[in-house]
């Protein structure tokens, strides 16, 4: 699905200067790269505070945390997701509201969101999925008109960019109130173990979150709120700092496969092919084509046995995950969520992969048309 070990092979000579200079420092925890990427990933961003920590999960609690919400306050969430910002709120003693999502971009549906509000609903939860951002203009109208927050779930789509009507361009994990993402060794930007980030316009949320993710002191041993322990280690950070450099190339890399598949499965009457929403870029962090329910596992049985590699994200929606069973509010049937359970495929996609390899992926999709 992803090929690493090519990508780290182009970039070795200055990752192994990087990793080598944090070696030769010792300089483990804290060191000045951490600090370096962080300022940065702002400047990329074109965002005032981006305030590194240990993984995308810790990001989703850290900002939950700063929001100082209160155990029984609901927060509204898509119920076609990875689970870390469901299991953040449930952990904080907060409701998921889960709300249905549009089958087409894969992200929450924002026709739905205000049918979920109720007068213990303190915040959204944007999770821009795949690669593309959620239509974030009415969701942040929504939120200034009954007074929420708005926390962007970033992990996938770091570098895509939301245009709003008046023309202006704001990358995603800018727009709302707090913004998260995961540096997982598979994302957009990645690193080579565990790492996140929390980034905000708001000097007074970026003094909490960064208290809250350094055991809730802003000097040592003086503890003025509860906190974790989540902090991005140097070395992660100096890899970042060198894969920064590289992000609009990796994302226009994985653009022109995208393109490739749209242009050859496209004579494919059994697979929906991805769409591209007219207000987001698309960074491709998946390509991820719906199948006719009853050829699905077939078909991905069928890949198996060719050799190729495929995924299916996400198989069960969170109103049917066990532990998040009872303790969530569902809002309407969640029948789109259901149904992207049962049909949804994402190929392989990642900046290394050449025209040859992509072509044989194409050539075993085929066999759906038999």
């Amino acid at each position: 699905m992803v090929d690493l070990h090519r990508q780290y092979v182009r970039l070795k000579p200055e990752l192994d200067e990087a990793i080598q200079q944090v070696i030769d420092s010792c300089a483990f925890i804290n060191g000045p790269q951490v600090k370096t990427f962080a300022s940065h990933l702002a400047d990329y961003l074109q965002v005032p505070y981006v305030i590194p920590c240990g993984n995308g999960t810790d990001a989703l609690q850290i900002a939950l945390m700063a929001l100082e919400l209160q155990p029984g306050d609901e927060v509204i969430l898509p119920a076609f997701t990875y689970i870390a910002a469901v299991e953040a709120v449930a952990l904080l003693g907060l409701t998921p509201v889960l709300v249905d999502v549009d089958p087409d971009t894969f992200n929450i549906d924002v026709e739905k969101i205000e049918a979920a509000i109720s007068k213990r609903t303190k915040a959204i939860v944007a999770v821009h999925l795949f690669g593309q951002s959620c239509d974030m203009e009415p969701i942040m109208a929504l939120a200034k008109g009954y007074h929420l927050f708005v926390v962007e779930d970033n992990a996938q789509s770091l570098g895509a960019e939301y245009t709003f009507t008046d023309g202006r361009v704001h990358k995603t994990g800018t727009i709302g109130h707090i913004g998260t993402t995961s540096f997982f060794p598979s994302k957009p930007l990645a690193c080579y173990g565990d790492g996140g980030a929390v980034m905000t316009s708001d000097e007074g949320l970026a003094k909490r979150i960064r208290m809250i993710a350094n055991h809730g002191q802003e000097r040592k041993y003086y503890h003025q709120r509860m906190g974790l322990n989540s902090r991005l280690d140097t070395l992660q950070a100096a890899i970042l700092e060198v894969k920064l450099r590289y992000l609009d190339q990796f994302t226009e890399a994985r653009q022109l496969v995208a393109q490739r598949y749209d242009e050859a499965l496209s004579v494919c009457e059994d697979l929906i092919l991805p769409k591209r929403s007219v207000y987001s870029t698309h960074v491709y962090h998946q390509y991820t084509v719906r199948v006719k329910a009853e050829k699905r596992n077939a078909l991905q049985q069928h890949l198996k046995e060719q050799g190729v590699p495929s995924m299916i994200y996400y198989p069960v929606p969170v109103q049917e995950q066990e532990a998040y069973r009872n303790v969530s509010r569902v809002i309407g049937s969640l029948e789109q969520a259901t149904r992207l359970t049962q049909t949804v495929l994402s190929l392989p996609i990642h900046t290394e992969m050449s025209e040859e390899q992509q072509q044989y992926i194409i050539e075993a999709l085929t066999w759906i048309k038999k």
